[in-house]
């Protein structure tokens, strides 16, 4: 199998990485990658990407930036940075991707609690991560040649605890490797359209 992971040295792709370390191949690409180097807010460099690594079994992004801050000082180019980055980044991933994909193979994104369980200062986040949702579940009723789509959402992981703690109280922390086995079930499993949600 095949594996292109986006956002693969960042803090959840890398626990990503290391739980799909088995595979014959997992292609690891990130803004700061030598060999593969991609701005998901950039679709031209989504293309020169999947050129470069052609046709692969599963596509992973666990990239996207989104601005936190409060609702009053969020400018429209704050909300313009998930919705450039994060949102239509994973959108134009597929879309761009959909020709690199393996007949049966899958897409997996990445979204956060913040969905269906938001914070304050977060307005312009759970906005982009709640569009994610609607994408893959309408995506899925189109999906062709057995190719799946799925999302992964997680709650507030072990590794970022000490960064976010304060805007998650009361909030456990998911174990990374409970958290990365979930990108394991959207890419081995039979699922599609699903929102693979783990908050607990």
């Amino acid at each position: 199998m095949k594996i292109l992971l986006v956002g693969g040295t960042g803090t959840i792709g890398k626990s990503v990485a290391d739980v799909f370390s088995a595979e014959r191949e997992v292609v690891i690409a990130s803004r700061s990658s030598k060999d593969f180097p991609i701005d998901i807010a950039d679709s031209d460099s989504i293309r020169d990407l999947l050129k470069s690594v052609r046709k692969v079994d599963a596509i992973i992004c666990a990239a996207g930036e989104a601005r936190w801050d409060n609702f009053e000082d969020l400018s429209e180019q704050d909300f313009y940075i998930g919705i450039r980055s994060k949102l239509m980044g994973q959108v134009n991933l597929v879309r761009l991707g959909m020709d690199y994909l393996s007949e049966g193979g899958s897409f997996t994104l990445t979204t956060g609690i913040l969905a269906d369980d938001p914070v304050p200062n977060t307005t312009s986040a759970a906005m982009v991560n709640g569009a994610i949702h609607s994408f893959v579940l309408a995506l899925s009723l189109e999906m062709k040649q057995g190719k799946r789509i799925n999302v992964v959402s997680s709650g507030m992981v072990q590794d970022a605890y000490e960064k976010y703690k304060n805007y998650f109280p009361g909030h456990t922390p998911i174990p990374m490797d409970k958290m990365a086995r979930a990108y394991v079930r959207s890419v081995k499993g039979k699922g599609n359209g699903q929102i693979i949600r783990v908050y607990e």
